[in-house]
């Protein structure tokens, strides 16, 4: 409520008058889009990621859990996994909701961000190289 109220004064000019109410709405539907870009928003697309991280669970991916279990999935099914933990072969179900992160997935990513970032120093070393033979000759 302070807020309305700071904002109410700040709409009002300096002599006393009061402006339009629609500059009232104006700055309120400002707040409401800031609000948006910075918090709706960003939520709606990790929810968009983390949903489509589960459809893709495979047999044979390792998993996490948002207990900390972590786990090799051996069958998937539309609303529920079966994973194996540990050494000694536990088996447990448990709703697909319920994986945190896919770690097979990382470490395919992980890989391949690896395999370009030394692509791109092989090709700075030859660029750097082919300069230095130019300045040679």
């Amino acid at each position: 409520m302070d807020l309305i109220f700071a904002l109410n004064t700040a709409a009002q000019s300096g002599d006393g008058q009061t402006q339009s109410p629609y500059t009232m709405l104006l700055i309120m539907g400002g707040i409401f889009l800031v609000m948006y870009f910075v918090m709706i928003r960003p939520q709606k697309k990790r929810q968009k990621e983390e949903q489509e991280m589960r459809e893709t669970i495979e047999v044979g991916d390792e998993i996490t859990t948002i207990g900390g279990i972590i786990g090799r999935v051996l069958t998937v099914k539309e609303e529920s996994l079966i994973i194996e933990t540990g050494a000694d072969r536990v088996k447990m179900k448990m709703a697909r909701w319920c994986v945190s992160t896919n770690n097979t997935a990382q470490e395919k990513l992980k890989a391949e961000r690896e395999a370009q970032q030394s692509a791109l120093e092989k090709e700075r070393a030859a660029k750097a190289e082919s300069k230095k033979k130019g300045k040679k000759q």
